[in-house]
């Protein structure tokens, strides 16, 4: 089983790599994880006095929230998907999930799956084993690149196609561009979990708890965009898209606040301003459904990362 895991993420050891990991100029200012207050206590004085910043407010009850099951669209919102099969809790074609031994080669796993729905279920499954506490952080190199499916075809921004050129109409479209987000977004939090698992002991558990519950949550927002796609007749793939995502994430690699700065902060916080008005196109085309999807992806869904941003020095 161990040797099937290593053909299906093409890596040739199960060990711990031996590169050396991303540089820290100064440690951290908490010893295991952040604090579970609102304020964001640290010794820095740079953060002293009353304009100490703040952490998102709803921070503790997110992390203590129980697994969201909800990982289908019904008639009125989100709700259970069908039992997984007894055996595995994956479908046919999906890697074996049951032998990985820590989180940071299900990030590996997840970040080396092609196809989008097991990339998804896998993350699910991942977070599902790290709450039950059957996995250490553990300490594992990503690839490179994650895996994709053949399509979408990856052009550079200028070439997306506009709506009225991409063949798809315009509510299919706005789902096609948010379902190619929230699969960068799985991804992107698998390889901060992976890539800095060397700092783990710097960094703590939550820091790698968070990004994996985030990775379970755009999994699911992913779940509902791809189901929706159907349901209107298209496919994720069915026009090109951008890979300035992925770019960025791979600018970041050396560096825990740079990672922190440029995705959470910029790109996803972007996304998060885009939200509301991505919903009041949809129900102006007409599409209620989609429009209550999108509003359920777009609610929250980088206040944790930025919460860390505040308690991430920036030389790190």
């Amino acid at each position: 089983m161990f040797r099937q895991l290593n053909q299906h993420i093409n890596l040739c050891h199960t060990k711990p790599s031996t590169s050396p990991p991303p540089a820290l100029a100064v440690p951290l200012p908490f010893a295991a994880r952040p604090p579970a207050g609102n304020r964001a206590h640290l010794s820095s004085s740079r953060f002293a006095g009353p304009a100490a910043p703040r952490s998102w407010p709803g921070l503790q009850s997110w992390r203590e929230s129980p697994l969201n099951e909800n990982r289908t669209w019904g008639p009125d919102g989100s709700q259970q998907s069908p039992p997984a099969p007894p055996t595995s809790g994956v479908c046919g074609d999906d890697p074996p999930v049951d032998v990985v031994p820590s989180l940071a080669e299900f990030g590996a796993l997840v970040l080396s799956t092609p196809d989008p729905l097991a990339k998804a279920r896998v993350s699910h499954l991942a977070f599902r084993r790290w709450l039950r506490r059957e996995l250490p952080i553990g300490e594992f190199r990503p690839p490179d690149r994650p895996a994709r499916p053949m399509k979408p075809v990856l052009v550079s921004m200028r070439d997306v196609p506009a709506p009225k050129n991409s063949g798809l109409p315009l509510n299919a479209y706005m789902l096609h561009n948010l379902a190619h987000v929230e699969l960068n977004a799985i991804d992107l939090a698998w390889d901060t979990v992976a890539r800095f698992s060397p700092l783990r002991e710097v960094l703590g558990e939550q820091f790698f708890s968070d990004f994996a519950h985030v990775a379970d949550e755009e999994s699911r927002h992913f779940s509902w965009c791809s189901q929706r796609l159907a349901e209107l007749g298209f496919n994720y793939g069915d026009m090109p898209a951008h890979d300035l995502l992925w770019s960025e994430c791979e600018r970041s690699s050396q560096s825990v606040a740079a990672r922190l700065a440029v995705i959470p902060l910029v790109q996803e916080a972007r996304g998060l301003d885009a939200g509301p008005r991505l919903v009041q196109k949809l129900l102006g085309f007409g599409d209620h459904r989609s429009a209550k999807i999108v509003s359920k992806d777009c609610r929250g869904g980088s206040c944790t990362c930025c919460s860390w941003c505040l308690l991430v020095p920036c030389s790190m």
